[in-house]
């Protein structure tokens, strides 16, 4: 049973996705809150495997929740929703931990989908949020000096799919492999990066020319 928080100030939406996730077999909403204000003792009161985080809201934005809610629970998974592709939102989601980051014209069966592929050690990117990631860092590149990290051919070439936004399913497709043997793949290459999700392997990735 994957269980599921949801912080999120549009009532039609918090509402939309907790009746989703209370229909939906193998699912949970431990609870749907309309602002971050209590979050620590909201999820220390009822916890959960993965936060649902908006991240415009009222009194503490999203992004700085998300910095919270992994200082204080690691092993919460947080995967960031938003109507926004700006830059400096999708960077700061990255940093602080964000697990994966949808757009929420994203429909609801792509949310259940990402849900489960979070909750599996996936790490779901909207498509078009990670042409802008790409963007971003491309933009910001600091100059030659490629450290390889010591990465296998095939842990570079799941990054490298990774860094066009595929699953971890067409990831294994691709390459012709297991779904698991493509995530033990990704296992491997966070050690050596010393990052905790895909989109901080992307973010590494493009800005020090790893691939």
């Amino acid at each position: 049973m994957i269980s599921v928080a949801i912080f999120e100030d549009n009532k039609h939406v918090r509402e939309s996705l907790q009746l989703l996730l209370s229909e939906t077999e193998g699912f949970t909403c431990t609870g749907a809150y309309k602002d971050c204000d209590n979050i620590i003792e909201h999820l220390a009161r009822n916890p959960c495997d993965i936060v649902l985080m908006d991240i415009e809201m009222p009194g503490m934005n999203g992004i700085e929740a998300t910095k919270l809610v992994k200082s204080n629970f690691p092993e919460i998974e947080v995967l960031i929703q938003t109507a926004f592709y700006d830059d400096e939102y999708i960077f700061n989601a990255i940093t602080n931990g964000a697990s994966g980051y949808l757009l929420k014209s994203t429909s609801l069966a792509k949310y259940m989908e990402a849900l489960t592929e979070v909750s599996t050690g996936g790490s779901p990117i909207t498509p078009g949020i990670a042409r802008r990631m790409l963007d971003l860092f491309q933009k910001n590149v600091p100059g030659p000096g490629n450290q390889k990290y010591g990465l296998t051919d095939k842990e570079k070439e799941v990054l490298q799919h990774l860094v066009l936004g595929k699953s971890y399913k067409m990831i294994a497709a691709a390459m012709g492999i297991s779904l698991e043997t493509a995530k033990t793949h990704s296992k491997h290459f966070y050690q050596k990066l010393h990052v905790h999700s895909a989109p901080e392997a992307v973010a590494k990735a493009i800005k020090e020319r790893i691939v």
